[in-house]
């Protein structure tokens, strides 16, 4: 009786015991330690300021929050990161029977370049783009806030996947 309690109480245990990596509940499969996430330089035609910031700290916060990861500032780290905002654009989604806009879209595109030092066949350079509608009577910068938001959710998630999750 004594010992088939004591086994009850380590099976939990021996089920927590990691395997060859750290496995995360986003599905994604870790085997570093840490990450260097350079800051995304603005490259896109029509720049807005704090942008390249904002998803440079959605991916950081993204990453971070679902790995585990240390994050450094050093040229030898397991995972790096670093990329460029590509394209900043709005345009025409949809029109009505006069020719008049009724939708615009917001599009944002980033060019993403990831190295895994642990497994080169990981690494990667990708443009990610993704975009948002918006009522063609609302001003860009009374929605640009909240589209930014959107858009910067949307990247962040695609790259997370695309670097730790391989879809």
């Amino acid at each position: 009786m004594y010992s088939s309690r004591k086994l009850l109480w380590l099976l939990p245990l021996l089920m927590c015991l990691p395997g060859c990596g750290v496995y995360s509940f986003s599905g994604a499969h870790i085997e570093g330690k840490n990450i260097n996430i350079h800051p995304l330089d603005n490259q896109a035609l029509n720049v807005v300021p704090s942008l390249a910031s904002t998803i440079t700290n959605k991916l950081s916060s993204r990453i971070l929050s679902q790995t585990g990861l240390t994050p450094v500032n050093r040229d030898d780290a397991d995972y790096d990161m670093s990329g460029a905002i590509t394209a900043y654009a709005v345009t025409v989604t949809a029109a009505t029977g006069v020719q008049v806009a009724s939708k615009n879209r917001l599009t944002i595109s980033v060019n993403i370049t990831f190295k895994n030092r642990l497994n080169e066949k990981a690494n990667f350079s990708t443009t990610f783009t993704r975009f948002s509608d918006f009522d063609a009577t609302q001003i860009l910068q009374n929605v640009e806030a909240a589209l930014i938001e959107d858009i910067g959710n949307q990247l962040a998630d695609d790259i997370f996947n695309k670097a730790f999750v391989n879809w």
